[in-house]
């Protein structure tokens, strides 16, 4: 099992910045990817970024040029960097981690952090 668990959201004005951790313990061999994700009120979860071995990093159009998301593997640590901020990123943004274990991938969640960008 893995257990992540994010830090940095809060409430910001338009135009500021966030950095998002994710921070992962627990049996996190082979963890071939890690992403965020956000969910807004009555909107289905989406994806924000990603950066995965050997594989260019990706990024949602609606963040590209603001976001930019970071692994640390030393500290077993993931991070989203989030400037120019926008009242439409408010939501709660989740950690997923993917793992490679024997032949099949597993996904582990997060619990979620709020942000909340104020006009």
């Amino acid at each position: 099992q893995v257990q992540l668990v994010e830090s940095g959201g809060g409430l910001v004005q338009a135009g500021g910045s966030l950095r998002l951790s994710c921070a992962a313990s627990g049996n996190i061999f082979n963890i071939v990817a890690m992403a965020w994700y956000r969910q807004a009120p009555g909107k289905q979860r989406e994806l924000v970024a990603e950066i995965a071995s050997s594989l260019p990093t990706n990024y949602a159009d609606s963040v590209k040029g603001r976001f930019t998301i970071s692994r640390d593997n030393a500290k077993n640590t993931g991070y989203l960097q989030m400037n120019s901020l926008k009242p439409e990123d408010t939501a709660v943004y989740y950690c997923n981690a993917r793992q490679l274990t024997g032949t099949y991938f597993r996904n582990y969640w997060g619990q979620g952090t709020q942000v909340t960008v104020s006009s």
